[in-house]
């Protein structure tokens, strides 16, 4: 008999077992995370949170079994707990129970996944301030959940929640509450117990009323109930002093509400509903109104009162019938306000506004006075695919030097857009769905600034190295390497690339950018920081946040740029 065991130290099962999955979080991620206390995952794919993800501060990294030196350069024991978690764009269906392992989140975002419920442990995560939980699918939420009474931020957008409990009263701390684009008939009064909130959004609902509680929210400044099926609003929303902005377009109102205590009230958009009558007892008390909107419904004359509305700006009366009002009625508000009168569109079809009410762009297709007075072509926020053709006819004859078509969902630049080469010097194409850029965008030879941030862009074309571009913003794409042809522009001043998945930085090529001021690189997955990168004394703002390299450590990250620069130059090797 032999004096070994046999097969000892061997599995004899092993050549039949599937091997264990690597994880798809790289270790040296999970290493920049127990320094800077941030992680960011978004956009990668993941079914599921990896294990080691939420045992981040409990286990040792593996590593860690090698060197176990105390004057070991990575002294992992020394590490920050985890309080920012960017989960974003993946295709997560749960979420662990195991969430209560980083107690000491303070910023937790899983928006755009498939998440239809969470588990209970979530209200375990008694740090935490901010929730982003948007454009999911969930239909109901744990009661714990409520229990988060550190919560300032709290957005439940884009889902498809029926009711909410009086529970949601215990927010108390809450200031940001987005309950867009849900289900939801009713709101419950517990809402009221939320005095410290400042912005409620309840657009694209089934809301049928408002409860009167709604009142006792003194801090609310702005109140979004678009798209609704309001009949009325509650008497006590005139009390609400703070009321800075308040949304009620698409509803079934027939009255204007009367908002006497209302004085620091901006704006009022009320277009889409079936007003028929504009009384002074309306206006007297709005002495702080700079944005009325009523287009789209049924007023046929307009009190003398409103020439007194000194702060007016912009009044939108499209599509009422006025047309019993004399034109010399309105003199004393063309001195002042830029007021809007027109009845259709040059083709005759009429366009709703954005699906949002959050902002302040043109509520009609097209903004003419803007581009005549401002050179500029706004058309954001139309969740469009396309840019319409008559939206380029409306500008042929005009010297655009700025455009926006940001928040749409344009899957292409929009080729129409080179007819605008001689003129266009600010050009935002973000918060869209572009994958590519075409080599026809290097014919804007006048593009100073643009934005392509908050798309799925990968690569940009060489071409581009004819344009003479200060500014463009890359955040939130999915670039897995610097772009090389930004290497090319020397007229650059600022490159925005946050949040991509950048591997590394050439800083002898970066160097040639003798103008470039800010770099931002911050959340990416750069694991060396190159020494030399400290002779581009041109940086005045370097970010490097949120990457798993090593060295520098955050704490001389965290010293500023100058400091930081310093510190890479005296690494160089000499």
């Amino acid at each position: 008999m032999s004096r070994f065991k046999r097969g000892a130290g061997l599995d004899s099962r092993a050549g039949f077992r599937q091997q264990k999955e690597e994880c798809p979080v790289p270790n040296g991620l999970l290493k920049g995370a127990r320094q800077s206390g941030q992680l960011n995952l978004s956009g990668r794919g993941l079914t599921e949170v990896p294990q080691s993800v939420w045992r981040l501060n409990i286990d040792p990294p593996e590593e860690a079994q090698q060197n176990v030196s105390f004057s070991a350069s990575d002294r992992w024991w020394e590490q920050t707990d985890l309080t920012k978690l960017l989960l974003s764009s993946n295709k997560l269906e749960t979420l662990s129970e195991d969430v209560k392992l980083l107690p000491a989140l303070v910023v937790l975002d899983i928006h755009d996944n498939q998440l239809r419920t969470l588990p209970a442990t979530i209200g375990e995560l008694e740090q935490l301030q901010k929730l982003n939980l948007s454009h999911n699918k969930m239909t109901d939420l744990p009661l714990e959940l409520w229990n988060l009474t550190n919560l300032r931020c709290l957005h439940l957008q884009q889902n498809l929640i029926e009711q909410l409990p009086s529970e949601l009263g215990q927010l108390c701390q809450l200031e940001d509450l987005d309950l867009s684009n849900n289900k939801l008939i009713i709101v419950p009064d517990g809402l009221a117990n939320l005095n410290n909130l400042v912005k409620l959004n309840l657009s694209f609902n089934s809301l049928k009323s408002l409860p009167s509680a709604i009142s006792e929210m003194k801090n609310l400044r702005m109140l979004d109930c678009s798209r609704n099926q309001l009949e009325s609003v509650p008497p006590v929303l005139a009390q609400m002093a703070s009321l800075e902005q308040l949304y009620l377009r698409h509803n079934k109102l027939r009255f204007l509400p009367e908002l006497p205590s209302c004085k620091t009230l901006k704006e009022l958009h009320c277009g889409n509903n079936q007003i028929e009558v504009l009384e002074a007892a309306h206006l007297k008390h709005l002495s702080a109104l700079s944005v009325l909107e009523l287009r789209d419904n049924k007023v046929k004359s307009l009190p003398e009162e409103i020439t007194l509305l000194q702060g007016l700006q912009r009044l939108d009366l499209t599509n009422n019938d006025l047309s019993r009002c004399k034109r010399y009625s309105f003199t004393c508000l063309f001195q002042s306000a830029f007021v809007i009168l027109c009845t259709e569109e040059p083709d005759g079809n009429l366009k709703d506004e954005p699906k949002t009410a959050m902002t302040l762009p043109s509520q009609s297709r097209i903004n003419v006075h803007a581009i005549k007075t401002l050179k500029t072509l706004e058309y954001s926020q139309k969740q469009e695919a396309a840019i319409p053709d008559d939206v380029f006819d409306a500008v042929s004859d005009g010297a655009v030097v700025n455009v926006n078509f940001s928040k749409n969902q344009l899957t292409e630049v929009p080729p129409r857009i080179v007819e605008l080469k001689d003129t266009l010097a600010d050009l935002n194409l973000g918060f869209n769905k572009l994958s590519a850029v075409p080599i026809e965008f290097s014919k804007l030879q006048q593009l100073v600034h643009v934005d392509l941030r908050n798309n799925l862009l990968t690569s940009l074309p060489m071409e581009l190295e004819s344009l003479k571009l200060r500014s463009i913003i890359l955040s939130f794409n999915r670039f897995k390497a610097f772009p090389d042809v930004l290497y090319r522009i020397l007229s650059l001043e600022t490159i925005l690339m946050s949040n991509n998945q950048v591997g590394a930085i050439d800083p002898l090529r970066l160097k040639l950018l003798d103008k470039l001021s800010t770099l931002d690189l911050q959340n990416n997955d750069i694991m060396q920081v190159p020494p030399e990168l400290g002779n581009c004394t041109s940086l005045r703002a370097l970010m490097l946040d949120g990457n798993p390299f090593r060295n520098p450590r955050a704490a001389i990250v965290a010293k500023g740029t100058d400091s930081l620069l310093e510190y890479l130059r005296s690494r160089i090797p000499t």
